[in-house]
């Protein structure tokens, strides 16, 4: 059976691999400030750990353990946005990158928000 992908719906590992992807360039674009170099290394650790978290979820042996992993996915994504929104850019390209991916972060908190919700 050949069945077409709907580009709306992802799959949340990819999903996950993607955003994780899209900061580490995004940080490759920013100045390298002082501040902005721990920014960096806080943000990345955090958009790489929703996915590594998400993988371990579904690998998970448990109904406890999963919802565990879940939880730490979404604590990551929340991570993950406030660090964005302290990282300083100065040209409109990156600024408009960064709402993107504020906003990435937030549905991605609202989607392991409600598996969260539907593991209880």
């Amino acid at each position: 059976m050949n069945e077409t992908r709907n580009p709306k719906r992802y799959d949340l590992e990819d999903r996950t691999l993607c955003f994780a992807r899209d900061v580490i360039s995004f940080t490759n674009l920013i100045p390298k400030t002082i501040a902005n170099i721990e920014m960096i290394k806080q943000v990345v650790r955090s958009a790489g750990s929703i996915g590594a978290n998400y993988i371990e979820a579904n690998e998970s042996l448990s109904k406890k353990d999963f919802a565990l992993r879940i939880k730490i996915c979404r604590k990551e994504a929340k991570e993950t946005s406030y660090w964005l929104k302290l990282i300083e850019t100065k040209e409109n390209a990156s600024l408009k990158t960064k709402q993107t991916l504020i906003g990435e972060s937030v549905e991605l908190t609202k989607i392991f928000g409600a598996i969260v919700e539907k593991t209880k």
